[in-house]
């Protein structure tokens, strides 16, 4: 188990808090922070005209920026592939989330559109260079640990792939894991009738809290732009 800092703040008045407040989540990875940002009372719908719009520009910035060579070499890359490796994983045949975007994105593929949740993380995925996962809080049964992943563990992916998780890095609750900065699960994936949501940042230990806590605060601002969410709580675990 690893000492843990946490950092929380209402966004919307731009609030320290307690740990009360946000779902704790129990880190026994190492070389590596999580944020989490929780979200209340929003609507799951396609992505509106300003929102694709939002999507678009981005990527584009991205593609300018980037080319797959060069995306490799780019130190969030590095950063998050350091990470991986410490978690003896290899990025090379399990790719971040993050990167696996980042490289559609630069070949000219663009985002999914999924729903403005989804996109909305995406977005943010793209911008930091860090994997993020979105799930719908009401299907989540705390405790939270981010662990190794255990024999026999696995789950529906995204996308109708059975992930087999022994050894990987998975989110799990009181029924198991749902989430990986590699893929997540069906059991958590946000649905029309989701209403409230928790969006995990995996964030390398180098990066300085105040770059997790500009995303997470874009990423609040935009789940009350685009979704209509009502309070939303964010913590950095470390």
């Amino acid at each position: 188990m690893h000492d843990r800092t946490t950092i929380q703040i209402v966004y919307q008045h731009l609030i320290y808090l307690d740990l009360w407040l946000t779902m704790e989540i129990e880190i026994q990875l190492p070389d590596m922070k999580l944020g989490a940002v929780e979200a209340d009372a929003l609507r799951v719908a396609p992505a509106d005209e300003t929102l694709a719009r939002l999507m678009d520009e981005i990527c584009d910035r991205k593609r300018r920026e980037f080319t797959v060579e060069s995306l490799a070499e780019a130190e969030p890359t590095r950063a998050v592939r350091a990470m991986f490796r410490a978690w003896d994983i290899d990025p090379s045949k399990y790719r971040p989330s993050s990167e696996a975007l980042l490289r559609r994105v630069v070949q000219g593929k663009g985002l999914y559109r999924v729903s403005n949740v989804v996109d909305i993380g995406n977005v943010g995925s793209i911008e930091t260079g860090w994997p993020f996962g979105c799930h719908d809080r009401a299907r989540i049964r705390p405790p939270i640990l981010l662990r190794h992943g255990s024999t026999g563990e696995r789950y529906e992916g995204i996308g109708k792939r059975t992930w087999h998780l022994e050894g990987r890095p998975v989110l799990a609750d009181a029924e198991g894991p749902f989430g990986s900065p590699i893929s997540d699960s069906t059991r958590s994936m946000i649905t029309e009738p989701t209403r409230d949501v928790l969006i995990v940042i995996y964030a390398p230990s180098g990066a300085p809290d105040a770059s997790i806590e500009l995303a997470m605060k874009r990423l609040s601002e935009r789940l009350a732009q685009f979704g209509g969410a009502g309070a939303t709580r964010a913590a950095i675990h470390a």
